[in-house]
């Protein structure tokens, strides 16, 4: 599959999939500025920028890099990007069964994480998410209305473990915000 790559003038890329079957879905690449990173009590609300989040100020835990069927707060999740985590969530009301399993492959095969095993990669589900499918890392976001496997895999690959922090493993979901 070719990869057509589109510079935007607000310094987003564009990447539209294409195979023998046209295009796939559109595929938005953007970097966003560093919204901090201080720790705020897990009683406090998160509030970012961008969708889905990309930095900011975050709780004191985050989870473990794994699949997950259930949201997350991204209080947590922004904190693993932190740590250099990539974080792949979806919003699908009408079921996307295929596109969802080829995430969860994706993320069982392990992608190369040089410093961490598992990788810092998290794939949940998000119910407030505006497209079907997005991924994050610290100040990067990609956006789509489906799991694209080629953009995805380039965007783990340019964002793993860069970031501020480079901190292996989490806390199981009954220790978030219990652990400061």
């Amino acid at each position: 599959m070719a990869v057509l790559a589109l510079a935007c003038s607000n310094g987003a890329v564009e990447r539209t999939p294409y195979d023998a079957g046209g295009p796939r879905c559109p595929v938005v690449v953007e970097q966003h500025p560093d919204e901090g990173a201080s720790h705020i009590p897990c009683t406090s609300p998160a509030t970012y920028l961008t969708e889905p989040p990309s930095s900011g100020n975050h709780y004191p835990t985050w989870p473990d890099y794994k699949v997950y069927d259930q949201p997350i707060r991204w209080g947590h999740l922004v904190h693993a990007m932190e740590h250099g985590g990539v974080v792949i969530v979806y919003n699908c009301p009408d079921g996307c069964a295929d596109d969802l399993a080829r995430a969860q492959a994706f993320v069982a095969a392990g992608p190369s994480d040089s410093s961490c095993s598992p990788p810092r990669v998290i794939l949940a589900p998000d119910p407030t998410l505006d497209v079907k499918w997005a991924a994050a890392a610290w100040q990067w976001t990609l956006r789509a209305d489906c799991f694209d496997d080629q953009a995805v895999q380039s965007f783990v690959i340019d964002h793993l473990g860069h970031a501020s922090e480079s901190i292996c493993g989490g806390y199981p979901l009954d220790q978030l915000c219990t652990t400061q």
